[in-house]
């Protein structure tokens, strides 16, 4: 088993997630995000936790296992956080002016 898809998503206490079929739609307070997943992807909810499954074990089946997981957990982070970008600056500071 993929060892990024078998690792639940916490749901924040903000977040709700609605599960219809194989479409996903996370509500925040940054917004809402809606995803349709592989059909080789299942999706449950576990009290306060997303536990994204596979159906079978074939080779397209696993790739898509660890993917869809991680859309999933983007789609939480997105509604909750929102995006935003850091710009780190590295450099070599000469004695020279």
């Amino acid at each position: 088993m993929s060892r990024i898809g078998k690792r639940p998503i916490p749901i924040p206490p903000k977040v709700s997630v609605t599960i219809a079929g194989r479409e996903v739609t996370v509500k925040g307070p940054k917004g809402e995000l809606t995803r349709t997943l592989p059909p080789f992807a299942v999706i449950v909810q576990e009290g306060n936790d997303l536990v994204v499954t596979r159906k079978d074990e074939s080779r397209f089946a696993r790739q898509q296992h660890g993917l869809s997981r991680t859309l999933v957990a983007n789609m939480v982070e997105g509604v909750t956080n929102g995006f935003t970008r850091r710009l780190e600056i590295q450099g070599v500071v000469t004695g020279r002016r």
